[in-house]
């Protein structure tokens, strides 16, 4: 009990937090085999849809684009998922240096044996030895590819065998034993491929967690832009909303005098449908990128299914810039975090082929054992005779193994080969395909420009028509249906002005994102997330 008390001890021990030990799960059969129906009420039709005066309106809540910015990054579940995979990838590193540590071993082994042994008189009897056997020891492996190993053993020995001087006895010995490999295995640089491809793919985690948090805020940043012209669509629809409204009235009140048919006022009421059916759907699509802008938001006072209203208050501010087309394709390919994922997969492979050469040389290893001999009658006395150094073994050898053909260390070897090859064709691509990406968000960048102004000049023309179609209405000379018509025309202007400016804003994230990095002066510095355990 006492050996297993101190390995207990010397290993350590974990326990996982909360109830996570004994985790287990039963799915009941319906569960995995029955589809459910889904069971909708039919709605009742209320006769009064006007808001009740009591009720209090939902609350409205301005965001800037800096602070959905800092929301995400607190708290955006799928960047909490990502940002754990470092503190894994950090823990394979140390897994694979542990391979160094040194190990304590202990046995202890008792036997009694009765062995039968023909006499003089061809009688059988007996000899019968009881023995105790203790070793302590201790296995050191080496960056060099060998091992060092110290052991101590201690023996106590009873037998009825006779001519024994003493009787129990003790022997004791004391070894020291190193085992190297000369070819296959040597070297440090072949014992640590395994820490230096953990240390690899950590960095390679981190690469990939980077492009996370830049495709994150970038996403964050178009869902953003995306509700902004969702908001100021609305106000548009509304807008014309109320222009249908004052048209219908005004056409009343020339039906009223005489001025005009019965079926101008059919055709304003037929218009004003036509605008709240534009609001109905506008109000929709503002709740869709609402719900959108809140799930990434993941703020515990903004769930997707509170009634709060998102606000976009930075307004976008359409800047017209000289674009270096070269620059940019070289800032993209230094900054992109697949070429830098891809350059650390190549270092990858050298370090694998490296080491597959070394892998298909013979095996050779060179063994030599040092040991020192103990007897006596008590343990003391064995002892003090081992520590004499009066009774010395020493033992060298060497081992050889060759394998005939060799075939399997040359396949693997040739694998790793055209794994390099691969990569590199790889690489090449990427940046063609990097260059390519660039090259297109810098084209629709200036399209979005040109969109913009193309929008302005559309909406200064058809609200000109606009006023001029209401004035001929008003002078007789122009039915409602034509008014209607250039009242959309207008509205249809300002929402393709809104949605270029919208998108204009989109296509600067875009051209950020193809070149690796993020608008806005605020760096942006991400740390892992290591969860607590108990395990030590």
């Amino acid at each position: 009990m006492l050996l297993c008390s101190c390995a207990l001890l010397l290993t350590g021990c974990g326990q996982f937090p909360g109830n996570e030990d004994f985790y287990e799960i039963k799915i009941p059969p319906e569960k995995l085999r029955q589809i459910e129906t889904l069971e909708l009420q039919e709605a009742k039709v209320e006769e009064n849809n006007r808001a009740d005066a009591n009720e209090v309106p939902p609350r409205e809540l301005g965001l800037t684009l800096e602070q959905c910015r800092a929301l995400t990054l607190e708290n955006n579940l799928d960047l909490k998922v990502r940002l754990i995979s470092p503190a894994i990838a950090a823990e394979r590193v140390g897994e694979e240096e542990a391979a160094f540590e040194a190990a304590f071993s202990t046995n202890l082994i008792y036997s009694k044996t009765d062995t039968p042994t023909a006499s003089e008189l061809d009688v059988i009897s007996g000899s019968q030895v009881s023995a105790l056997y203790t070793g302590l020891g201790v296995r050191v492996p080496l960056r060099t590819g060998g091992t060092i190993t110290f052991d101590l053993a201690d023996n106590r020995i009873k037998t009825d065998a006779p001519g024994l001087e003493f009787n129990p006895y003790f022997a004791s010995d004391l070894s020291v034993s190193i085992s190297q490999p000369l070819l296959r295995g040597a070297g440090k640089r072949a014992n640590t491929h395994a820490i230096r491809i953990a240390e690899y793919e950590r960095q390679i985690t981190d690469a990939r967690t980077k492009l996370e948090v830049i495709r994150i805020i970038a996403a964050v940043d178009r869902v953003y832009w995306r509700l902004y012209a969702a908001r100021k669509e609305l106000e548009v629809r509304k807008q014309q909303y109320d222009l249908a409204e004052a048209l219908l009235e005004q056409a009343r009140r020339f039906v009223a005098a005489g001025d005009k048919a019965q079926v101008e006022i059919i055709r304003t009421e037929a218009g004003v449908a036509q605008q709240l059916e534009a609001i109905i759907m506008a109000e929709n699509n503002v709740r869709d990128r609402e719900r959108e802008l809140k799930r990434t938001l993941n703020e515990a006072s903004l769930q997707m299914q509170t009634p709060t209203i998102l606000i976009p208050v930075t307004e976008p501010d359409p800047v017209h810039y000289e674009l270096e087309n070269q620059r940019l394709v070289t800032t993209a390919i230094d900054n992109r975090m697949e070429m830098l994922e891809l350059e650390l997969q190549i270092a990858e492979d050298i370090s694998t082929i490296d080491y597959m050469h070394n892998q298909a040389l013979p095996l050779v290893s060179m063994n030599y054992t040092y040991n020192m001999n103990g007897l006596g009658a008590t343990r003391n006395d064995s002892f003090d005779l081992l520590f004499d150094k009066r009774f010395e073994d020493h033992r060298f050898g060497v081992q050889l193994l060759v394998p005939l053909g060799n075939e399997a260390a040359k396949s693997r070897l040739r694998q790793a080969f055209y794994q390099r090859r691969q990569r590199l064709a790889t690489r090449n691509n990427r940046e063609t395909l990097i260059e390519l990406e660039v090259l297109n968000a810098i084209d629709q960048l200036e399209a979005n420009w040109q969109r913009i102004l193309a929008g302005r000049q559309r909406v200064i023309l058809d609200s000109r028509l606009f006023e001029a179609e209401k004035r001929q209405f008003e002078l007789g000379l122009r039915t409602s249906t034509e008014v209607l018509e250039a009242q959309t025309n207008f509205a249809d202007a300002q929402s393709a002005e809104i949605l270029a400016l919208a998108e204009y804003q989109i296509a600067l994230v875009d051209l950020a994102y193809a070149t690796g990095t993020l608008l806005g002066a605020a760096k942006v510095q991400w740390e892992p997330i290591v969860p607590q355990s108990n395990i030590k």
